[in-house]
């Protein structure tokens, strides 16, 4: 799927966005306990507080408020908290600058920030994220598959509006694991992180044409809800540990309720509440 963001136009009058990692595709646990989380105790030389510090990323990354953040913002905020707890780091007030004022959080993004400032915190937050990159491809296939239902949900949704795949994560990795798994066929549209924020990604979506009314962004973090809230268009959530049963309501009743018009209002507030308490 090569379709860019400029050359997309709108067939259905309705429009599905959907997360990737932790929503679509049940690789976000692994990415951040085997890759993500090591990679940094080994980029840092944290191997005396290793447990701790994989502990505390974990819960930053999957199972708190900030489930979902880019990986750059977490990793600024976990070296904050090692800087002051474990270990000295180097450099981290530029780092937290960085990701404070960049408009783009990526790689190719932090390439250009080191050529303008010689901060070996930058130079070993690249290094790191593209060691989680190379760890992630070494994932076997066996651990990186879909949701139980996601196929059969997506096709369904896809007879009556139009799919975009909204990520954060690195595209190359969304391509290979939805294409694996025979799931592309049901997306119009794949926006990833070289593309920009989530909330960035709806409102141009939002430019083709849509009402907000008859827009969905399908997720499982606050990052997703917040890119939702921030276009006015509506948020349906992938809870956590009940994943099967979302995207099972999901095609069973959410579809449904967004094409007949009374997603707002009583369901809405009973998915964001749902949604919140389910991380808390």
């Amino acid at each position: 799927m090569s379709v860019s963001l400029g050359d997309f136009q709108k067939k259905k009058d309705f429009l599905f966005c959907i997360d990737s990692d932790g929503c679509a595709m049940d690789t976000m646990d692994i990415k951040h306990i085997r890759c993500f989380g090591p990679c940094m105790v080994e980029e840092w030389g944290l191997e005396q507080w290793q447990e701790e510090i994989l502990a505390r990323w974990n819960e930053i990354n999957l199972y708190t408020m900030t489930r979902g953040i880019n990986r750059f913002k977490g990793l600024a905020m976990a070296l904050k908290e090692i800087d002051a707890t474990y270990s000295k780091i180097e450099g981290i007030d530029e780092l937290e600058a960085w990701v404070e004022s960049s408009p783009e959080l990526s790689n190719p993004a932090l390439e250009k920030a080191i050529e303008n400032r010689d901060s070996i915190c930058l130079k070993k937050a690249l290094s790191w994220s593209k060691k989680v990159n190379e760890s992630i491809n070494e994932l076997s296939d066996r651990d990186k598959k879909p949701f139980e239902g996601v196929k059969e949900a997506l096709e369904y949704a896809h007879k009556y509006g139009d799919v975009a795949i909204v990520s954060s994560a690195n595209r190359q990795a969304v391509v290979e694991e939805w294409e694996l798994y025979h799931l592309l066929e049901y997306v119009d549209i794949i926006l990833a992180q070289d593309v920009g924020s989530k909330a960035y990604c709806i409102q141009e979506l939002l430019k083709k044409g849509y009402d907000k009314s008859c827009v969905l962004m399908v997720g499982d973090a606050p990052g997703d809800k917040d890119a939702a809230k921030k276009n006015d268009v509506y948020y349906y959530p992938i809870l956590v540990r009940h994943e099967k049963e979302s995207w099972s309501e999901f095609k069973g009743i959410a579809v449904e309720k967004l094409m007949s018009g009374s997603y707002g209002g009583v369901y809405q507030e009973e998915k964001e509440k749902q949604f919140l308490e389910n991380l808390e």
